[in-house]
């Protein structure tokens, strides 16, 4: 995930359970349609308990997988033990911040997917991230990342109450229930965040067994801004899409989506 204060040990223990029943995530396919086009290896940035990563493995590609969250990883490589055999061969996995870790290889595909670039709050981790990306792709190589396309009129609705996000089984005895709720908290309409809780409820029946809380804190951008931040790093875009299923980039999109080269101030 994001920087180094974010430990998401709580979000990292109820993460896949709760992405399991999340209605229209197409990300996954989308990213691994890139990494075939590659043909590999890939490098997933903030690669989190690898709902993504694991969709391009499962395909026979190599890809490495970074990530500063220790409890993000854990679930990780104990997801890499329950694959069938050959998939663990294809992944290798790091911790690092991804505004500057360093990994000595250079990949034909970088990817950035599910808005870890909204947990980078200041210009200069926002460049970072992206100039970080950057140093690891091959001359040729693509560099793809998404962002939501932000509502303005939604951001600043809500503060203070507490909305049913997920609801997901839990296999134990007796039988469980987990429902994630979200508490927008505050939002700064200057420096583009908004600050929530994440509030994960267990439930026996219609009895509350256990909360568990974790903050969540995301940033949001305009496409201007994110032009900018491309010219900063040293990047310019070949694709951009306004869903995943690429739509266009128009009033009408929901995401942000950018596939990027490096500049080279010389091309045409």
């Amino acid at each position: 995930m994001g920087g180094p204060s974010d430990s998401y040990d709580i979000s990292a223990k109820h993460y896949d359970a709760a992405y399991s029943v999340k209605q229209g995530l197409a990300d996954a396919s989308f990213y691994a349609d890139l990494a075939k086009r590659s043909g590999g290896p890939v490098l997933e940035i903030a690669c989190g308990t690898g709902r993504v990563l694991l969709n391009i493995a499962r395909e026979g590609i190599q890809i490495e997988g970074v990530d500063n969250s220790p409890a993000m990883l854990r679930v990780l490589e104990a997801r890499l033990q329950r694959e069938p055999p050959g998939v663990g061969d294809k992944v290798k996995l790091h911790q690092g911040d991804m505004r500057d870790f360093h990994l000595e290889k250079k990949y034909p595909l970088v990817i950035i997917p599910f808005r870890p670039m909204q947990h980078m709050f200041t210009v200069p981790d926002q460049v970072s991230a992206l100039a970080t990306a950057a140093a690891h792709l091959q001359e040729k190589g693509r560099l793809a990342f998404d962002v939501f396309f932000p509502k303005f009129d939604m951001i600043p609705e809500g503060i203070g109450q507490e909305i049913l996000e997920l609801e997901w089984p839990v296999d134990s005895k007796p039988p469980k229930t987990v429902r994630r709720y979200l508490r927008k908290e505050s939002f700064d309409k200057v420096h583009q965040n908004f600050s929530a809780t994440f509030l994960f409820r267990t439930y026996e029946g219609d009895k509350l067994v256990r909360e568990e809380i974790e903050p969540l804190k995301m940033s949001y951008y305009t496409y201007p801004h994110l032009r900018a931040l491309f010219l900063l790093a040293g990047l310019e875009p070949v694709e951009e899409y306004g869903s995943f299923e690429k739509t266009p980039l128009d009033h009408t999109a929901s995401e942000m989506i950018f596939v990027l080269r490096k500049a080279n101030p010389g091309r045409a």
